[in-house]
């Protein structure tokens, strides 16, 4: 009774009967003060009233909210085609939207392990006008210049990452490594879980392990602090073990080597070395980069330096980009983002389909919701009675989804690329559960709130209708979600055109080498005698000479960064033609030797490439790419050139050109080809340089399955050494277009998902529109109407939803391709080969969705027709 009254009414009915009272009362000869004391008494008062009025409606509601759960759940178990429909698409959309947000709130949301992560930054730099890249890191002199003088810098440190080898007992790996400065840890908050951190008088001997290495390699044992182990060529020693959580700059770093950067010790214009640093509280971007600049112009008159990296300070801007971005990467942020927005439109189109399913279920039952509303029913209950079947189908659906995301989410995260940061931490913890059934309840919402509101404004005059055979108006409703999952569906479906366009033309591109039969791998050899260049040449000779004896086997060389896995290190080069004084050329340097260029199928354009002896011998030749050859000397012969690199600030060595290749795609195959000159394995003097593990290329059909017979080679001639990164280039090709690839799989899974929900949408309106409207059709039939006219009504009818749903989602695609631009290659975001082939796909679909309600509908027989009604 509460329920279906107004607290205004029942209040004021309350006074009437006071007022009532009392009057009666002072009829009877009751004094005025009398009577009204009795009236309150016997009625109460309004305050009373109105505490008694919100108590009971409390009851009643929380009562008849449960009966219409209990409701809810026997009529839907009734209709268990509709119940299975309904929550099998909803339990898709929310399970996809479930697991792509516990790999966002991980990656991108939740906050980072360390104190007050948002005061830490990477410190980069541009300068604009320069030669070099649109950003870069900093050098040591930086970090000890700003370390020193920076009053706006709570901490700060810099560290470089790789891999190396690590030797405990029998078992040796090569793991990654890092190498901070000591102040990495307290610019971080971080503290070991075991054991001490590293101090300025351990040197580089000391080293921090991680909680996976403890796990994996010491079964957790609490003695390995203090031990001493071979690790990065020389003995070092244990002092701590770090937390879980901690894994910087990547969840591959397994160990931290300790170190120091002294002002003494630092060679300017060696940039490339990332920074970071812990800024004051309070303190803006505006103010940070106002000093870094200033301190940064202190450089050359402190630290010296050449003329060209003179001319860099000078043109040198900060930036500062917040430690999440850095560690997170332009490209990997996109491609989450465009994932958790195509499962959001999917979840969008999955809510319109089961809305649309809903209304049609409303419609059946609306004599039911009329008589409801005859016998007293109030709006509330109305509106509660028919949102309660949308909130059982989106719990049971929640719950589905969340054993779904459970089983798919550790298969999602195995497919996923490398290089994106924490994902080994991503799992369906309580937040993204939480998030999960705060969805259930939106999309409970958004699928019954408009049957909810159709049920609020039930119209009594529908007793009078048979409710068979009826003919209703034009169901704009459920139209405009069609038009809705249409138009969204189309937007996932461009999206993924250009991604798929994107992808195959990649996948065409020459990069400069072969990917075809070549097997690729390293070894790090720790042998005494193995100190010197020569001596290390002469045991990669022997082994190319015993890797060429292998069948199948036609070429072999080495190459310090291999293609697609490595990139190249950068520095200045100066010719005859130049001043050292001046800022000379920024290229790339490579070392190879044996038949690299021969086994990799790069183009030997004119002279020649190393002869094996070159590889063992002290040598002053290089081998330039044609690009280096056009930037150094444009419009002349490179051959027989000469050059004096700038390594470490000094530029006395001169070398002459002896051949010039091909160019190729180092990094990636997006960028263009890159001007590298190539220095032999061995440098110019005995004790200049020497690669001690390079990459191995092998040419051969056997690629795929060389592995264990080169396992047998390594064994015998440096059984110390472990071996590690074994691929062929087939494989490295693919891993490089990973991230790529696995996002368009992901969307073109999402955009087809998306399609059939949009068609099987379609289809569902139109069938009940050729079931409501049987008798219609049963009469124009009758009238002389032919089947293919009424075909073509209906067919109609479902395309000119659809084109207004196109026409919608071109301009919606329109505005929201341009976010994919970082992930496409040579494909422009409003390309309109994808856009124009994706509609007109949508288009005959939605045809096709058309066809089969406009068959049974000009299969209908007018006189059983109108014998129905």
């Amino acid at each position: 009774m509460f329920g279906r009254r107004s607290q205004r009414d029942f209040e004021d009915e309350i006074r009437s009967h006071i007022e009532l009272e009392t009057e009666r009362l002072k009829a009877q000869g009751m004094s005025e003060a009398d009577a009204a004391r009795m009236a309150r008494r016997h009625f109460g008062n309004v305050e009373a009233a109105r505490e008694r009025f919100y108590e009971g409606r409390r009851l009643v509601s929380l009562d008849d909210t449960l009966r219409d759960m209990r409701h809810a759940l026997r009529a839907l178990l009734r209709a268990r085609g509709f119940l299975a429909t309904s929550v099998g698409t909803l339990a898709l959309a929310i399970g996809a939207v479930a697991g792509m947000f516990g790999v966002v709130n991980k990656v991108m949301l939740e906050p980072l392990p360390y104190a007050n992560p948002e005061q830490l930054t990477y410190l980069l730099g541009t300068a604009p006008g320069s030669d070099m890249p649109e950003r870069f890191d900093l050098g040591n002199e930086f970090y000890v210049h700003f370390k020193e003088n920076s009053k706006l810098i709570d901490g700060i440190f810099v560290f470089q990452a790789g891999t190396s080898t690590f030797r405990a007992g029998e078992r040796v790996e090569r793991i990654g490594m890092a190498w901070p400065t000591n102040d990495m840890y307290a610019t971080l908050g971080v503290r070991p879980q075991l054991g001490r951190l590293p101090v300025a008088e351990d040197r580089d001997d000391a080293i921090v392990i991680s909680d996976q290495l403890w796990s994996t390699w010491f079964g957790r044992n609490s003695s390995v602090v203090g031990k001493w182990y071979f690790a990065n060529d020389s003995l070092k020693q244990v002092i701590g073990v770090m937390p879980p959580e901690f894994a910087f700059p990547s969840d591959q770093t397994m160990m931290w080597i300790s170190g120091e950067v002294r002002a003494a010790d630092v060679t300017p214009g060696n940039l490339g070395i990332p920074v970071v640093a812990r800024v004051k509280d309070g303190v803006t971007t505006e103010r940070l980069s106002t000093e870094l600049k200033q301190l940064a112009s202190q450089l050359p008159a402190r630290f010296g330096g050449r003329a060209a990296y003179a001319k860099i300070i000078e043109q040198y801007r900060p930036i500062l980009l917040p430690m999440r971005d850095g560690m997170i990467g332009p490209a990997v942020r996109t491609s989450l983002l465009v994932l958790l927005g195509a499962v959001a439109l999917v979840l969008l189109i999955a809510c319109a389909n089961v809305a649309n399913l809903f209304m049609v279920r409303a419609e059946t039952r609306r004599r039911d919701i009329t008589v409801r509303r005859a016998i007293g029913a109030s709006t509330g209950q109305l509106v509660r009675y028919t949102l309660a079947e949308s909130f059982v189908v989106a719990l049971i659906a929640g719950v589905l989804a969340v054993v779904l995301s459970a089983v798919t989410l550790p298969v999602f995260l195995r497919a996923a690329p490398e290089g994106i940061p924490r994902l080994s931490e991503v799992s369906l913890d309580l937040p993204t559960v939480g998030a999960t059934f705060l969805l259930v309840i939106i999309v409970a919402l958004l699928c019954g709130a408009a049957p909810a509101w159709r049920a609020s404004s039930a119209d009594l005059s529908r007793l009078r209708e048979s409710g068979r055979g009826s003919i209703g108006g034009r169901h704009w409703g459920r139209d405009v979600l069609v038009v809705l999952q249409t138009a969204l569906a189309l937007v996932l479906l461009i999206g993924s055109a250009l991604l798929v366009q994107s992808s195959r033309r990649l996948s065409k591109v020459n990069p400069g080498y072969d990917v075809r039969n070549i097997y690729t791998f390293q070894f790090a050899p720790q042998q005494p005698n193995l100190r010197d260049g020569p001596s290390l040449g002469q045991m990669h000779l022997t082994m190319m000479d015993r890797l060429r004896a292998l069948p199948g086997v036609s070429a072999v060389g080495v190459v310090n960064n291999i293609p697609l896995d490595e990139g190249t290190g950068g520095f200045r080069v100066y010719t005859d033609a130049m001043s050292t004084e001046g800022t000379g050329h920024l290229v790339d340097l490579n070392f190879t030797g044996g038949d690299y260029f021969k086994a990799m199928g790069i183009t030997l354009l004119q002279g020649r490439a190393f002869t094996n002896h070159e590889a063992i011998t002290p040598n002053t030749n290089v081998v330039i790419s044609r690009s280096a050859a056009e930037k150094l000397w444009p419009g002349y012969n490179a051959l027989g050139q000469r050059i004096r690199p700038s390594f470490g600030g000094q530029d006395t060595l001169v070398f002459t050109v002896v051949g010039i290749v091909n160019d190729v795609k180092q990094d990636d195959w997006r960028g263009a080809g890159e001007a590298i000159i190539y220095f032999p394995l061995t440098g110019p003097s005995p004790d200049a340089w020497g690669m001690g593990s390079p990459a191995y290329v092998v040419k051969s059909p056997r690629a795929a399955v060389l592995k264990e017979e080169v396992r047998q080679l390594v064994r015998a001639i440096a059984p110390e050494a472990p071996v590690y990164r074994e691929y062929t280039m087939e494989f490295l090709a693919q891993r490089s277009m990973l991230q790529l690839s696995f996002t368009t799989l992901t969307l073109g899974v999402l955009s087809v998902l998306a399609l059939l929900l949009g068609a099987v949408g379609l289809y569902g309106v139109l069938s009940y529109v050729v079931a409501q409207r049987t008798r219609e059709i049963g009469v124009r039939m009758a009238l002389g109407a032919t089947a293919n006219v009424v075909r073509r009504q209906v067919v109609s009818q479902g395309t000119m939803v659809v084109l207004i749903g196109a026409a919608i989602g071109v301009g919606a695609a329109y505005m929201t391709t341009r976010f994919l631009a970082n992930l496409l290659y040579d494909v422009k975001p409003v390309d309109p080969i994808a856009f124009g082939v994706t509609s007109a796909m949508m288009i005959v679909i939605g045809m096709l969705a058309s066809y089969v309600p406009a068959r049974r509908a000009s299969s209908v027989d007018p006189m059983m027709a109108l014998r129905s009604d």
